[in-house]
């Protein structure tokens, strides 16, 4: 009988297998790109900027504590329709991911 080698849970990697920073500044990106797009650009960008928000407030609420504040308020303004505000602070939002 060949041994079976447990390591732990199997299954799909966090953040599809790239860091959480750079998926994070990849998800940034898309939102940013599709904001005001119709058809949904609006619903999934916003999505999009709260499972960011999320992600890192899990990893390091305190570390990110100023990206967080940007990103909370570019979602009220995506619901708001208020677009130059939004990529205005989801771009803020990339510099405090960058200086990390």
């Amino acid at each position: 009988m060949s041994a079976v080698e447990i390591l732990g849970p199997k299954g799909p990697a966090r953040y599809g297998g790239a860091d959480m920073l750079t998926w994070a500044r990849n998800q940034i990106a898309i939102a940013d790109q599709i904001i005001d797009n119709p058809g949904g650009g609006l619903l999934f960008a916003t999505q999009t900027i709260g499972q960011v928000r999320a992600a890192l407030a899990e990893a390091d609420a305190d570390r990110w504590r100023d990206a967080l504040t940007l990103l909370e308020a570019a979602e009220d303004r995506g619901v708001r329709r208020d677009f130059a505000g939004v990529r205005e602070l989801l771009g803020q939002a990339r510099e405090k991911l960058d200086q990390g």
